[in-house]
């Protein structure tokens, strides 16, 4: 999933989580995040 810029993925993942969205959706952002060594 290189569709994302850093800065939009872990946008994604803080609004997912805020917004309670479903648990694949937000474990799928997780790992990618992880994958490219950001942090939330």
């Amino acid at each position: 999933m290189k569709i994302m810029s850093n800065e939009l993925l872990v946008a994604a993942y803080r609004d997912a989580k805020k917004n309670n969205h479903e648990s694949e959706w937000i474990r799928l952002l997780k790992s990618e995040i992880k994958k490219r060594g950001l942090k939330t």
